[in-house]
């Protein structure tokens, strides 16, 4: 073999190493997410829990958006659950705002600032149960929330305050970047016990799901 095939062939397999090792570490940096790392980004200490099951056996989270009508067409379902279920699953709510939807973001803060006067889920109910008046108005409806406090009894001050607070901005955007991580790109989307939930976000369906974890 010829001195310029040998060094041919070695550059050859040099390069082919590096492809290899570059592929590796691209599928590390993309959607594949290791295990651990996937059932951390389902749920976090600090995510907001609607009830706990005392024995943890069933975790439902739901990614949202405030504005998103689809979610709202599944809240009664969410509701009726949560109340037939109450402490026997863990309901998780996490923040995926929409920004297509003029006030997702305005809004998600307005559930967090509540958050950070014990309110959350006070405030999760509000805006629900009035996502019609609010929802998909172009102008800022930030004054709208603000009533909302105020008729939750909060401190009207300290929630203006919170609602326009990087801090309340980066907890909104950590969830919505879990999200992300976990393949997330509509609302609602489902988790049950870490797994995706991909039927429909009916109350039967999801009762049906609920109730074959707890049977496990």
């Amino acid at each position: 073999m010829g001195t310029n095939l040998k060094v041919t062939l070695s550059l050859v397999a040099v390069a082919v190493v590096a492809l290899a090792v570059a592929f590796v570490v691209s599928r590390a940096g993309g959607e594949d997410v290791p295990a651990g790392e996937v059932a951390q980004s389902v749920v976090r200490a600090d995510s907001h829990r609607l009830s706990t099951a005392a024995d943890g056996k069933v975790t439902v989270v739901e990614f949202l958006d405030f504005e998103c009508e689809a979610c709202g067409a599944a809240y009664p379902g969410v509701e009726r659950l949560r109340a037939e279920y109450a402490d026997r699953i863990t309901y998780v709510v996490r923040y995926f705002p929409i920004a297509s939807h003029p006030n997702a973001f305005n809004a998600a803060h307005a559930a967090e600032a509540a958050a950070r006067q014990g309110r959350f889920e006070q405030m999760y109910v509000k805006l629900f149960d009035n996502q019609t008046a609010w929802g998909h108005n172009q102008q800022s409806q930030v004054e709208t929330f603000v009533g909302y406090a105020r008729e939750l009894g909060l401190d009207v001050d300290r929630f203006r305050a919170d609602l326009a607070s990087p801090e309340v901005e980066a907890r909104v955007r950590a969830d919505a970047q879990d999200g992300e991580r976990l393949g997330v790109r509509g609302t609602p989307t489902f988790f049950v016990n870490g797994d995706r939930y991909e039927q429909d976000p009916t109350y039967e369906a999801l009762k049906k799901t609920v109730d074959d974890a707890l049977a496990r």
